[in-house]
């Protein structure tokens, strides 16, 4: 392809100043867009009205290019989205302000840069499999600006005139949408608690600094019926700082009982004897139990629970299927008519594989079955489930006991096999759950989340870095050349992902790493004089590991392995 050619300089002033005739003429400006001269700033001029043109094309116009830009080979793909996220931070931030004409004469640059930004973003979601993963249009440069302006232009007007980039929220990193996020329930947090505070004042009761919070008070011995009822009984009070108080402890809250209460109430409503989840082993996550039950507001409070972890920066380790999250935001603003259908997606056989890879093998093994499936496998509209010990029966459409499963009708059955399985059998239990998510996190920040950010957001990122978890660690009883600690570490830095991660879950809980990254984890190795025989020993709630003084690196090698490889925790089976 050669772009310096006159004939092409000739189409591109044409371009510039005039609206494609024919498809010769929109090929043109899928060509021209992937000019790599566009790199430096010194045709960002040119680039720039390229880019205005190509916003403003018409919506017929944009479709086909949405489909040429899914025929791009992913290296041509990847760098035309890093040179629109380069152009828009240059913009923003210039290294040599004078190379660019000031900003007030050029507002209309980075609204059209943005805008075919998402063309690129369109093409890459309609891809089955994404040409490259979402967070490639990430701009981390955006980390820096006013995002709560750009939230409350958002909010203000909507998809008008006015630009904001939480219009195309694909190009916000998740850092921050949880920025965005945070500061939004400090708002209401506030919010809340000056209405208590005006209503106690107003009724001339004297004001208590406990008003200002979720006062969640709880007996170990009745942690998930107290928990119910206390955050029943406070359901008005769900958007303040949650302080968590265990009866007949002294313990001031600071952080560390509110992460153990998570904990420990998730670890016990996960219990598979416990009935409300049910163990997937081969793909190893739970998932909800479609057994009938008088009451479902237990369901409603692990929702809830999961809603107070976002709201309260808290990383929980619960272990559901990435589509969960899909359905969590189906629709991410709770419906204001109260017979809306909610917790409901439109979900696939990839969706069912990552919960029950060997249904799911099965069912695309009839979709491809090559014989007489209706003689073969005598199959109809209906299938069988067991409950109690009680194996019953279902119809998935009207009279589907008597509808045989066909070559022609094989698809619609498998369809309908997943939407029984994934959403009507736990319709009750899941919109139950749903309610409790966003009685707590009701905001409209949550419609800038893909589901995945919604499932990092609550579980943290399955990205280690151990290096970074070593440069952010505090020490006490040790210093960092202690030769306990150099051991440590060259143990550590040798394992396995898997070690490593397990030693993650010894000492925090949870195996994933916080939004933001290791940086927004404390972390601490302690000194114990106990013999050197003991193992090391955690407290999860505090992110801390209890280290003896061991004398060699074999040792210390040894009984860590032995510790992190035989602790029973949630989610480790």
């Amino acid at each position: 392809m050669v772009y310096q050619s006159s004939s092409v300089l000739i189409r591109v002033e044409f371009l510039l100043f005039s609206r494609p005739r024919t498809k010769d003429d929109l090929r043109a400006y899928f060509l021209l867009v992937q000019n790599p001269q566009f790199t430096s700033t010194s045709t960002y001029v040119i680039y720039a009205h390229l880019l205005r043109q190509t916003a403003t094309l018409s919506e017929a116009d944009h479709h086909f290019l949405v489909h040429w830009f899914q025929t791009l080979p992913l290296r041509r793909f990847k760098q035309l989205v890093e040179r629109l996220l380069q152009f828009i931070s240059l913009r923003l931030f210039p290294a040599k302000p004078d190379d660019l004409p000031p900003m007030a004469k050029c507002t209309w640059w980075i609204p059209s840069a943005t805008r075919v930004l998402a063309l690129l973003n369109a093409a890459n979601s309609l891809a089955n499999p994404p040409i490259i993963p979402f967070v490639d249009f990430y701009n981390s440069t955006l980390d820096h600006i006013d995002l709560m302006e750009e939230y409350h232009i958002w909010q203000c007007y909507g998809n008008s005139h006015r630009f904001s980039f939480c219009q195309f929220p694909f190009i916000l990193s998740l850092a921050a949408k949880k920025i965005i996020i945070q500061r939004d329930s400090e708002r209401q947090m506030i919010t809340v608690a000056r209405q208590s505070l005006v209503d106690k004042v107003s009724r001339r009761q004297k004001p208590d600094i406990n008003m200002l919070f979720l006062n969640v008070k709880v007996r170990r011995s009745h942690l998930v019926n107290d928990s119910l009822d206390e955050l029943t009984r406070k359901r008005a009070d769900l958007k303040k700082k949650l302080k968590i108080t265990f009866v007949g402890e002294a313990g001031l809250d600071m952080g560390g009982l509110t992460k153990e209460w998570f904990i420990l109430l998730i670890r016990q409503i996960f219990q598979p004897d416990y009935g409300m989840f049910t163990y997937q082993w081969d793909s190893r996550f739970y998932w909800f139990s479609s057994f009938k039950c008088e009451s479902y507001s237990e369901f409603q409070l692990v929702g809830t629970l999961m809603g107070l972890a976002v709201y309260n920066s808290i990383t929980l380790n619960v272990r559901f299927p990435p589509f969960c999250y899909k359905k969590l935001l189906s629709p991410p603003v709770v419906p204001t008519h109260q017979n809306a259908t909610v917790g409901v997606a439109l979900l696939t056989l990839d969706d069912l594989r990552q919960l029950m890879p060997d249904l799911a093998h099965g069912l695309t093994a009839l979709i491809n079955y090559e014989g007489n499936i209706e003689e073969d496998f005598c199959s109809t509209f209906q299938i069988f489930q067991e409950e109690f010990g009680i194996l019953k029966s279902y119809n998935l459409k009207p009279g589907g006991n008597r509808i045989p499963v066909t070559n022609q009708n094989r698809q619609e059955y498998v369809q309908l096999y997943i939407d029984f399985l994934l959403n009507k059998s736990i319709y009750k239990q899941f919109a139950a759950f749903y309610y409790g998510f966003h009685s707590v996190c009701a905001s409209n920040a949550l419609m800038l989340l893909l589901p995945e950010e919604v499932e990092i957001l609550v579980c943290g990122s399955p990205e280690l870095d151990i290096y970074a978890l070593q440069k952010i660690t505090q020490y006490e009883g040790y210093s960092k050349m202690d030769p306990t600690i150099r051991y440590f570490w060259d143990v550590v830095l040798g394992f396995s992902l898997e070690l490593q991660k397990q030693l993650l879950h010894f000492t925090t809980g949870s195996d994933r790493v916080p939004v933001g990254g290791l940086a927004d984890l404390s972390f601490k190795i302690t000194k114990i004089d106990v013999p050197t025989d003991w193992l090391p020993v955690a407290h999860t709630c505090f992110n801390q590991l209890c280290l003896p003084p061991y004398k060699n690196k074999k040792e210390l090698k040894q009984k860590l392995t032995i510790a992190i490889s035989n602790t029973e925790g949630f989610g480790l089976e």
